[in-house]
């Protein structure tokens, strides 16, 4: 497969030495253009809340990522150098104790691979993790373009995860590349839900190939007029093109955003109100945590001061989430 017109290497710069871990989320290494970010970011010393304010309507995190412990580990050791201080170094049971604990009512997991061969055994790891705490919503992965890539898909579904986690910086593929439909279609014909970090923000040059080449909100559209039964969610309200994201959302029936590190003000951007607001039953709370630089509750708190509607709000927080998974 061949996917972007700068294909990966089979084990990433951004990977700390380590063959069998994927490089971070978007929120890992953040370069907006133009914007003099420099590297390593700075953590915040934010006050955090005990726990989820009681006046708030019920909270489902839709964008935590669960790994190994030796995964995790190498992911901290690649944010300590590339992204920022990461304020809550803590394994799957721990990251799932810390946010059940403080009120947060469901928690939808995600990961994903960096090489072929590997996603066999999140999958497996994923659904060991769902078993023990149902209140989790766990997603698949795979690797686009690897042998057998609708089949793991299809065992994934089987293993009761409930949609696929893609990352077009981490596993170097356009959204609208051919290679991609299969997965596509699959998720579609199944019903389940395909969460892809399809924005160009944050860039680092550490990923081995241009996100600025790889992504754009006009493949996203040709994804969404090809295969208009997939459900596609794209983090971090498209970042950086949070006009084009909310254009799309008037469009499409099929697109929803999440609001993962875009409302909290730590980026030297402004607050992408409009994305929020043009369709807010298709916007989702999502937090990155626990690969975060700041409170666990402060996108929540700057969500919860934006004073939208009752309605919305209580649909941002966790209904969005909950229907769009089929938990509600």
């Amino acid at each position: 497969m061949t996917p972007s017109p700068g294909a990966c290497p089979e084990v990433s710069p951004e990977s700390p030495g380590d063959d069998d871990v994927p490089v971070p989320c978007l929120a890992s290494a953040p370069t907006w253009r133009d914007r003099g970010i420099r590297l390593p970011m700075p953590a915040l010393a934010d006050e955090e809340g005990p726990r989820v304010d009681p006046g708030l309507p019920p909270v489902v995190d839709a964008h935590v990522h669960l790994f190994p412990d030796r995964v995790f580990e190498a992911v901290w050791r690649w944010f300590d150098r590339y992204g920022w201080p990461i304020r809550y170094k803590l394994h799957t049971p721990d990251v799932l104790s810390f946010l059940l604990s403080r009120g947060v009512e469901r928690v939808v997991a995600l990961h994903y691979a960096h090489k072929p061969g590997m996603a066999r055994a999140l999958n497996a790891y994923m659904a060991e993790v769902v078993k023990a705490e149902p209140r989790v919503v766990g997603l698949g992965t795979v690797f686009p373009g690897e042998p057998g890539a609708t089949d793991i898909l299809e065992e994934a579904f089987a293993l009761g995860l409930k949609g696929v986690k893609l990352h077009c910086h981490v596993q170097c593929f356009s959204p609208d590349a051919p290679e991609l439909h299969a997965i596509y279609e699959t998720c579609a014909r199944a019903g389940k839900p395909l969460v892809m970090h399809a924005g160009r923000e944050p860039a680092s040059p550490q990923y081995p190939s241009d996100p600025y080449t790889l992504c754009a909100a006009e493949r996203v559209e040709r994804v969404l007029a090809d295969h208009p039964s997939l459900k596609l969610c794209v983090p971090h309200l498209g970042a950086d093109e949070f006009d084009a994201y909310a254009r799309l959302l008037e469009r499409h029936d099929t697109l929803w955003l999440d609001t993962t590190m875009t409302v909290g003000g730590y980026f030297p951007v402004p607050l992408p109100r409009q994305a929020l607001e043009v369709r807010p039953e298709r916007i989702l709370y999502g937090t990155d945590f626990p690969n975060i630089p700041y409170a666990w509750d402060r996108e929540l708190k700057a969500l919860a001061g934006l004073k939208l509607a009752e309605d919305a709000l209580a649909g941002v927080l966790g209904g969005n989430t909950l229907r769009l998974y089929g938990e509600g």
